[in-house]
């Protein structure tokens, strides 16, 4: 079991990791992600169009669906819908129609409509890209990591929702790797994760697991060269949609608050650094103020963090930081710091003993 291949599913960017442990292998790609293209897709189509395929990130597409809407019909397939929003009654109200997917296929089959099929992990253009890479397009464990707020009970906000989920796991094994799943075994509520591992059984391989991208990242930077032998650190991944930012104590993950990278200022995120070290967040405060959560399990105190590195596309908020921030590259590279946390979830789940990381 050597060959590696890591996707990581976000906002602005895919990332791609190739990894061939006996070989000691690794090519690495960034490309426009998945949710720009299929926008970028739907703004070219005229006339009446048709939404097909899985749950993915949604993005822009919302706005872009909206708009057309406004000029010609737009039916959606009820998995294509849950990439705009769990709740239905919202796309109506945008002029989206919803259709079981059943009666999708009778409208490609009767209709003259246009079409777009929505998936995180195209087939055809992940082959295309591994094969600029110029290796076998076979792999023996393929993963993927996304941001899943999961479809949530009724009654209750997905921010909450998502906060449960990380809260149950990590209270149990306080660990990145703990949010890891073989593709058998990723929770009915966690759609999104679903649709992706389904996705990525289409490639050929033997195993398939997922992740959520927030976990990946913490883990993926930590493995930054720059915290080697330290046990006490925060890791801050400011991403283009959103930052996650964790305090680490003895390999264990002390604390974590989310927030939409579009809210946050410097001062801000400074703040909630200094605060998620001193152990003074509360997670229902961090939502009232426009975040996305925080989970507390212990407080190493600030003044007791011995580095803090920062990764993500949208690090450079922290650039004229008063606080003494690092840049990381895990794997040597910014911008593969969630496909290294998914490929050292996955070591450490299997018992690997392989190490790249410097």
């Amino acid at each position: 079991m050597s060959r590696f291949l890591l996707l990581d599913v976000g906002a602005g960017t895919l990332d791609i990791l190739y990894y061939d442990s006996e070989k000691a292998l690794a090519y690495k790609a960034v490309v426009r992600s998945p949710v720009l293209c299929a926008a970028e897709q739907a703004q070219k189509i005229s006339g009446d169009l048709l939404v097909t395929g899985q749950e993915m990130g949604g993005g822009a597409l919302l706005d872009v669906l909206s708009s057309h809407a406004q000029k010609s019909r737009v039916i959606l397939s009820a998995s294509a819908a849950m990439t705009l929003s769990h709740n239905p009654e919202r796309l109506r109200k945008a002029g989206l129609g919803i259709v079981d997917d059943l009666e999708a296929q009778n409208y490609a089959r009767r209709e003259n409509f246009a079409s777009l099929d929505l998936c995180d992990l195209p087939r055809e253009r992940i082959e295309n890209i591994v094969a600029g890479f110029g290796v076998p397009f076979q792999f023996d464990i393929v993963g993927v990591c996304a941001q899943d707020h999961g479809v949530c009970p009724e009654g209750k906000s997905h921010l909450d929702f998502r906060h449960e989920i990380m809260k149950s796991a990590l209270d149990k094994a306080p660990f990145p790797e703990t949010l890891l799943y073989e593709e058998k075994n990723i929770p009915a509520y966690l759609n999104r994760l679903r649709s992706a591992a389904a996705a990525a059984e289409n490639l050929p391989c033997r195993e398939v697991y997922a992740m959520d991208s927030g976990m990946a990242a913490i883990l993926g930077a930590s493995m930054d060269f720059q915290l080697k032998s330290l046990s006490r650190f925060v890791v801050l991944d400011i991403a283009t949609s959103h930052t996650v930012c964790a305090t680490i104590e003895e390999g264990e993950i002390a604390g974590i608050v989310e927030y939409h990278t579009r809210d946050l200022s410097l001062e801000k995120l400074e703040s909630l650094i200094i605060e998620l070290a001193q152990g003074r967040l509360v997670h229902r405060q961090v939502l009232a103020e426009g975040g996305h959560g925080a989970y507390l399990r212990k407080a190493p105190g600030f003044d007791a963090i011995q580095r803090i590195v920062a990764t993500g596309p949208k690090r450079s908020l922290v650039k004229n930081s008063k606080l003494p921030i690092v840049y990381g590259a895990p794997l040597g590279d910014n911008m593969m710091t969630g496909t290294t946390g998914l490929l050292e979830a996955i070591r450490r789940r299997k018992g690997l003993e392989f190490c790249l990381y410097l």
